[in-house]
C-alpha cells in the first residue's frame, strides 16, 4: 500500500497537547545523570526486563548540535560534551533521567578525517547496537535545518530501515533561519521521509539556544515512556 503524500504525512512542528506537554515538563525536571560511556557492546547496561525503564537515542552527524540540544533538553550546561576529536566521540553515551529513561548519546556520524577503521569498527558497532536493543523506542535523527538531509545522513537512515527501528527528526539550529527557510529544508526531509518506512510521521524543529521546540521534544520523549 502506497503512503501518502509526504508533504502531507510529515507534519512540521504539529499540536502537542497540554496534556503532554506538562508530562514531558514533569519528567525532565528529574535530575538527569551521566551514567557511563560504552566502547565495545559487551559494556551496555542491561535493557530493562519488564520495561520500566524507557531508551531513545540521539544520532546526528558531526557539529550537527547534538550535545547541546541533550544540554538544553535537560537544563544541564555541560552533561554532554561536543569534541572536535574523533577518536573522543566513537563511544555510546548513557545518560540517566530519572531512573525513569535512559538518554543514549550515539557517535557523531560524518568525520572524513576518521581513521577507516576506526569508522568500519564503529560502524559495526552502531549496527549491532540498533539491530539488537530490544529496549530502543526511537532513535530522534538531528538534522541541520540550514543544510537538510545531507549525503552523509542517508546511510544510518538506511541502517535504521533495515534494523525495523522507529526514528524521529529533529532539526536543529532554527534560530539561524528564516520561517520560509525552515519550510523550504522541510519540503527536502519530507521528500527523504518518504522514501524510510520505520520514519516516525512528525518532524519537530528545534534550537537549543532559543528553547524552540524543546518543550516538544521533551513531550514527544515523555508519551514514549507512558506508551
Amino acid at each position: 500500500m502506497a503512503r501518502p503524500d509526504p508533504q502531507s504525512f510529515f507534519q512540521l512542528d504539529p499540536p502537542v497537547s497540554p496534556e503532554d506537554l506538562e508530562a514531558g515538563r514533569v519528567l525532565f525536571a528529574h535530575e538527569c545523570k551521566f551514567m557511563l560511556s560504552v566502547a565495545h557492546l559487551d559494556q551496555l547496561p542491561e535493557p530493562d526486563p519488564e520495561a520500566l525503564r524507557t531508551e531513545v537515542c540521539f544520532a546526528g552527524r558531526s557539529n550537527v548540535g547534538k550535545s547541546s540540544l541533550i544540554n538544553a533538553l535537560t537544563g544541564r550546561k555541560i552533561l554532554a560534551r561536543a569534541s572536535n576529536t574523533p577518536g573522543r566521540t566513537q563511544q555510546l553515551n548513557f545518560f540517566d533521567l530519572g531512573e525513569k529513561v535512559w538518554l543514549v548519546d550515539l557517535p557523531g556520524y560524518g568525520y572524513a578525517q576518521a581513521p577507516k577503521d576506526l569508522v568500519d569498527r564503529w560502524q559495526k558497532v552502531l549496527k549491532a547496537y540498533l539491530r539488537g536493543r530490544q529496549s530502543l523506542r526511537r532513535v530522534f535523527v538531528l538534522i541541520d535545518s540550514r543544510h537538510g538531509v545531507k549525503a552523509v545522513d542517508h546511510e544510518i537512515l538506511d541502517m535504521l530501515d533495515k534494523a525495523a527501528v522507529s526514528f524521529q527528526v529533529v532539526l536543529t539550529k532554527t534560530d539561524k533561519i528564516s520561517r520560509t527557510a525552515l519550510e523550504e529544508v522541510a519540503v527536502q526531509v519530507r521528500a527523504e521521509l518518504g522514501r524510510h518506512a520505520t520514519s516516525y510521521p512528525e518532524i519537530i524543529s528545534t534550537s537549543s539556544e532559543t528553547g524552540k521546540g524543546l518543550p516538544e521534544l521533551r513531550a514527544a520523549i515523555g508519551k514514549l515512556t507512558r506508551d
